[in-house]
């Protein structure tokens, strides 16, 4: 995953995305990515600028204002093998996405619903399993990010004290 649309830019079918790859610049170069998240169809990329802080493309088939609103809220991917190499030790992002989080005591928190960045670190939008849930966020700092287990799917946290107040 390497954006999700946010919002239509325009008349002519273009979308906003909030880029979720420390290369923004990629989207110049790819030539088609896949917009979905259970069912991803892929769709060529017409053209990409660089705004702000975000990418404004102009997908192959999205050419009112309309097409682009039904587009909102969709992940922008890329297929694995054209993913960014990874250092060692390091994950994508979307693989936190449904993990487990528990406690470092070992007490059930939640489940990982998204992942925020905010340019000084990541946040962990966790759901919880209280009656009713809620989401609370977690900072991916080493103070509160334990361990992540990509395997058994689990990230142990260390719940500071007025972290999940509120």
């Amino acid at each position: 995953m390497i954006g999700r649309i946010t919002r239509p830019h325009g008349v002519r079918g273009e979308v906003r995305v909030e880029t979720r790859t420390d290369q923004p610049e990629r989207f110049h170069r790819l030539e088609r990515v896949f917009v979905g998240e259970r069912s991803p169809i892929p769709m060529s990329i017409e053209r990409a600028r660089l705004h702000q802080d975000v990418v404004i493309l102009k997908l192959a088939g999205s050419d009112s204002r309309n097409d682009a609103e039904a587009l909102r809220g969709q992940w922008v991917l890329v297929p694995v093998d054209e993913a960014i190499p990874l250092a060692e030790g390091e994950l994508y992002l979307y693989q936190l996405v449904d993990m487990d989080v528990v406690t470092e005591e070992g007490e059930d928190v939640g489940t990982v619903v998204d992942v925020l960045q905010t340019g000084a670190n990541d946040v962990l939008i966790v759901s919880t399993r209280s009656d009713p849930p809620r989401q609370v966020l977690l900072p991916d700092i080493p103070d509160v990010v334990l361990a992540v287990d990509v395997e058994a799917g689990r990230i142990v946290v260390r719940i500071i004290p007025g972290l999940m107040e509120g």
